[in-house]
């Protein structure tokens, strides 16, 4: 039996009860399209990828490897987180709300 929890608020999700949610992001790096032009098609494209790939290659050697450019994550939540996340989603409220002790 698979055991789901509610990845907001870690209340067990099980199966045949309320419906739960699943949440897929996907962070990749924007990239605006370019134009091509004349210059761009006198280029040496396979050196350019040659030279790439060796600097790669010895980043990896050297433990340098950056964050991947793609990411992918999956979320299970809850009804009541459901709603919370569709209202939003960025949790942008909890960043204006502050509560400050009264000294």
């Amino acid at each position: 039996m698979i055991h789901v929890t509610c990845d907001l608020c870690g209340k067990d999700l099980q199966p045949g009860d309320n419906q739960h949610y699943v949440v897929k992001i996907e962070v990749y790096a924007a990239q605006d399209p370019c134009q091509l032009t004349e210059a761009d098609l006198d280029d040496d494209h396979l050196q350019a990828i040659s030279e790439i790939l060796s600097e790669e290659e010895t980043e990896v050697m050297d433990g340098e490897v950056d964050e991947p450019l793609r990411s992918h994550h999956r979320f299970d939540l809850c009804p009541a987180c459901q709603k919370k996340f569709r209202k939003d989603p960025l949790n942008r409220e909890a960043n204006l709300h502050f509560d400050f002790s009264e000294n």
